[in-house]
């Protein structure tokens, strides 16, 4: 029998010589959809085991754009300064625990043998006991009644800080700062004053929470409007607070100076400009409105009509959308750039700082007036990227390193601004993030990012502004942990509520007064604390003097 020929097969010269370039892209879109489909998969594992009360997968872990870059896991001279050049902690040092205390009771204790005769009294030897003192302390007002001549009445007056409340100052305020800062219940809380002999009902502990807190509510107001006032800059966040079984958000605005909180149905670039409006939305048609409107494409014709109404300053959305209607602006695009426009005119209207820097993460409703970018967000996007291959892996690294060098010699800059150091820092900037790396989706990561170059070099400019919205990351984490013990509000005065206190405890903190003191204040109205807007005032008009 003959032996069979098999006939090799010729491949077509096209697949040949096809470009090694287009095999790898190939390849590499492949790999990332791959990735994809597997974090979707351990997203849906992460929910199961969720709802089996199991823990999911940790998330990513934060980045170290703010942490030196050195080898050796040497610490970055902000964590030198926060922990002490030996790396202790500030307070660590030996001190005397007991000098300053008040000494309420003293008790002298003999020795519990016989003292032999011919001994000699050498003095004591102190031990210094600290404890507190909680019981319940009941006061009955007798208000004397007169009846005068001409048939009047004459009644003594409560004092102001019990009036419409069988509650005195303390036990309210005892209450509130165990709520809203030391995230206590309201089922706990009425176990634990029951416990200590109060006679309170879980309505009336609700009541002390969500009504009658209108001093609080002006003080929180008060906070935005000047803030905005007196300071230079301000960084933004927002996250989900749920309303009412439904989703919501919450809304950061704030600095080292203060703290300001407000929850809404919204998240849209409309929604914070009312927000910084701090009280009465005013829609206004100025030069700034025109501006922003023309730099966002809104018909020429639309902007014609709306310059040739000089209609001053409109108070509220209704009257606002009926003016829409009247000049016949009825697409839903063309109205959301011109109510932003109108917006953006209002506050420049009423007076709005014009050095005013917002520095955010990067997210679109923020984008507004004079506007920087977070690089520690920036950097996240090239951090969390998932190499393929080695070389993907040092094209990260390298990308990575090189921006942190860039971080820090930007920070050194803010600290001591150097203008002869502008264009090497913006050249290095585009080195950076327009670079070849080899690895497709980093390449496109940094054009994207080098499309903020502006934002992110802002600091060039403007040295007072930060370059991290870590305060407000800080700040806003307050909601995330809410939602875990809580959920969300169930009642508008509830939620205004929240917004109120969170902005005062943080605000409290960051100007160095105890909440505690804060509350028993002016809830007794002492009135020994200034008001925290007229405290934000002063100590933003000493750092603008100068003075450290």
């Amino acid at each position: 029998m003959a032996r069979r020929q098999f006939q090799i097969p010729v491949i077509p010269e096209k697949d040949l010589t096809q470009p090694i370039n287009d095999l790898l892209a190939l390849v590499e879109q492949l790999m990332v959809e791959n990735n994809r489909l597997k974090e979707t998969v351990q997203q849906l594992r992460d929910e199961i085991s969720v709802l089996k009360n199991e823990k999911a997968k940790p998330k990513i872990k934060p980045s170290n754009l703010d942490r030196d870059a050195g080898k050796n896991g040497d610490k970055s001279d902000d964590e030198k300064n926060t922990t002490g050049g030996d790396g202790k902690r500030p307070g660590s040092a030996k001190r005397s625990k007991t000098d300053q205390l008040v000494i309420h009771v003293e008790k002298e204790i003999a020795p519990s043998e016989p003292i032999p005769p011919g001994s000699r009294f050498k003095g004591f030897r102190d031990y210094v006991v600290q404890d507190i003192k909680i019981s319940t302390h009941n006061v009955l007002y007798r208000m004397e009644c007169w009846l005068t001549p001409d048939g009047r009445w004459l009644t003594g007056q409560l004092p102001a800080c019990v009036q419409g409340s069988h509650f005195g100052p303390t036990l309210r305020g005892f209450v509130l700062y165990q709520y809203h800062h030391c995230h206590v219940t309201q089922p706990l809380l009425l176990e634990q004053v029951s416990e200590w002999g109060v006679d309170i009902s879980v309505g009336q502990i609700n009541a002390i929470l969500a009504t009658g807190n209108e001093a609080f509510i002006n003080e929180k107001k008060d906070l935005l409007v000047t803030g905005l006032e007196v300071c230079q800059s301000v960084t933004v966040d927002d996250t989900g607070a749920r309303h009412k079984g439904k989703n919501g958000y919450a809304t950061h605005i704030g600095n080292d100076f203060f703290a300001w909180f407000q929850s809404t149905n919204s998240k849209s670039r409309i929604n914070f400009l009312e927000l910084l409006h701090a009280g009465t939305v005013v829609y206004h048609i100025n030069d700034d409105a025109i501006a922003y409107m023309q730099e966002y494409g809104l018909a020429k014709s639309i902007i014609n009509v709306l310059e040739s109404y000089n209609v001053g300053s409109v108070s509220g959305l209704m009257w606002w959308n009926r003016f829409l209607d009247l000049l016949g602006v009825t697409s839903d695009q063309h109205r959301k750039i011109a109510t932003e426009g109108a917006l953006i005119g209002g506050l420049f209207e009423k007076g709005l700082n014009p050095i005013l820097a917002i520095i955010s993460d990067g997210a679109g409703q923020f984008a507004v007036l004079l506007h920087g970018m977070c690089w520690v967000h920036a950097e996240r996007l090239v951090h969390t990227l998932i190499p393929f291959s080695d070389l993907h892996r040092q094209a990260i690294d390298s990308v990575r390193s090189a921006i942190w060098e860039l971080y820090a010699d930007l920070k050194a800059y803010r600290e001591n601004p150097d203008p002869s150091k502008i264009v090497s820092l913006e050249q290095r900037f585009d080195d950076i993030f327009i670079q070849n790396t080899g690895y497709e989706t980093l390449n496109q990561t940094l054009r994207r990012l080098h499309n903020h170059k502006n934002e992110l070099l802002l600091v060039l400019q403007r040295p007072d502004v930060p370059l991290h919205t870590n305060g407000s990351e800080s700040d806003i984490r307050e909601y995330a942990k809410r939602r875990k013990v809580s959920g969300g509000t169930r009642s508008d005065s509830g939620r205004v509520c929240r917004d109120t206190f969170i902005s005062l405890k943080k605000t409290c903190r960051k100007l160095g007064v105890s909440f505690w003191s804060y509350l028993i204040d002016r809830l007794s109205h002492a009135k020994e604390i200034l008001p925290l807007a007229d405290i934000v005032r002063q100590r933003a008009a000493l750092v603008h003097s100068g003075v450290p």
